[in-house]
């Protein structure tokens, strides 16, 4: 038997008069007549009941049960890592394959611009001179031949698509209202002709495919061939016909003044970004929806 047991024994044979008669403790008794052994004994009970909520060493030495300890311990603690896994030899054939691939595309898109420009025929016969990002050629964007369906005769010698000559006709009327006469110096041309204003004027000028292009567009890059296109000239300065020295006259400054109204604007002005000489004569229709949408790359450029 313990000294706890011995204690509880010698307890209960003392008497349990507490002072009985006099309403005091007995001397040498704690709180309400409990002796110093059950005193001790209640201290006991309460510190098993606290070393059950300590940490894992604490509990160690106490009467908490081992699973009560186990569910202390923080979840994360209790979880094994798990043994790192190989990549299986299918997943890393995979990422090759795939920077393989990659690799390959980028090569294709950084060569497509100068394969291109290697494998792909001049865009004019007899011209050794290629496209530029933007399609343009030697400055001169690609414009389609205009049907002949969609031509009228404006003027003896003269063909213009029927929206632009009907624009012309109530510029010209309402110029002449203002004392100005202008005049259709060129309109529409045909492919065909302008390779032979561009060529046979280069050989006949001994001029290089450069300075030709600065002055005259090669075949298929002319505006004039979609018939929305016309040189003017003023009818009482002959002198200044297809010449820079044109901006001085009457006409041009009415057409500054007044083109816009009826749809047209100038094509080649001073510094132009496409780097075609300047042409005050040289003004171009964008009054419909397909004009529009035929000029829209100059257009962009100018912006």
């Amino acid at each position: 038997m313990d000294w706890l047991s011995r204690g509880t024994g010698i307890a209960a044979s003392i008497p349990a008069a507490r002072g009985r008669g006099t309403g005091a403790p007995t001397p040498g008794w704690g709180p309400q007549g409990s002796s110093p052994i059950a005193l001790r004994r209640s201290a006991l009970l309460r510190n098993n009941r606290l070393d059950s909520g300590r940490n894992i060493s604490s509990a160690a030495g106490s009467d908490v049960p081992a699973s009560r300890v186990a569910e202390d311990i923080p979840m994360a603690r209790r979880m094994q890592p798990a043994p790192p896994r190989r990549a299986s030899l299918r997943r890393r054939l995979s990422w090759l394959l795939l920077a393989c691939g990659l690799f390959s595309g980028s090569a294709v898109l950084l060569a497509r611009g100068p394969l291109r420009s290697v494998l792909t025929p001049p865009p004019v016969a007899g011209l050794n001179a290629r496209l530029s990002r933007d399609g343009r050629l030697l400055g001169h964007f690609p414009y389609p031949e205009a049907s002949a369906a969609n031509l009228v005769t404006f003027a003896p010698g003269q063909q213009l698509h029927r929206d632009a000559a009907e624009a012309l006709g109530a510029m010209q009327r309402a110029a002449a209202l203002d004392g100005v006469g202008l005049v259709v110096l060129s309109a529409f041309r045909s492919i065909a002709l302008q390779n032979r204003i561009f060529f046979d004027v280069k050989a006949e000028r001994n001029q290089t495919s450069l300075t030709r292009a600065r002055v005259s567009a090669p075949p298929g890059f002319s505006e004039h061939s979609t018939g929305y296109a016309v040189d003017l000239g003023d009818a009482s300065a002959p002198a200044t016909n297809l010449s820079p020295s044109f901006d001085q006259t009457a006409a041009f400054r009415w057409l500054a003044a007044n083109a816009a109204r009826f749809h047209f604007q100038l094509s080649f002005p001073e510094g132009n970004p496409q780097g075609v000489s300047y042409e005050p004569w040289h003004w171009r229709y964008e009054g419909t929806t397909e004009a529009l949408r035929l000029f829209e790359p100059a257009q962009r450029l100018a912006r």
